[in-house]
């Protein structure tokens, strides 16, 4: 955990990542266990608990981020840029993510132009894929 807070600036309850299982230069696997105490099960749909779907691809995008982090020598609080979400395309929402279910995350950096990383992710549950999603960030300057 401490490796995942010195990469990405994210803190609880907005942190999506758990553990990081694997990290190569072009692509990290990361993993996510999903607590049926997780404040956003309390209001989206009650009675039939569903990690929301959009939540699912922001725990993708904190696994690059992380990659992103670690490839370029940057951590949360050093001097450089940032990375930040810039774009989302062709995201599918393919299964369920519920209390109790570990989520494998999977981000994959596909090209670099200048400060623009474009990317593509997925999350599984059990083998099953749940989301898949190509993205972008960009490293905003820290002010």
């Amino acid at each position: 955990m401490e490796e995942i807070l010195k990469a990405i600036p994210h803190r609880p309850p907005f942190l999506y990542v758990d553990e990081i299982v694997e990290l190569t230069d072009g692509g990290i696997v990361a993993a996510k266990t999903v607590s049926p105490e997780e404040p956003f099960f309390r209001g989206h749909y009650p009675g039939f608990p569903i990690m929301p779907g959009v939540l699912v691809c922001e725990a993708i995008f904190q696994a690059g981020a992380i990659l992103l982090s670690k490839k370029i020598g940057e951590t949360a609080t050093g001097a450089g840029g940032v990375p930040v979400l810039t774009r989302i395309a062709n995201a599918k929402f393919k299964c369920m993510v519920r209390p109790g279910d570990r989520l494998e995350l999977r981000a994959e950096l596909v090209e670099q132009v200048s400060n623009a990383f474009y990317m593509k992710g997925r999350a599984s549950v059990n083998g099953k894929t749940a989301v898949t999603v190509e993205f972008t960030c960009a490293l905003a300057p820290r002010e």
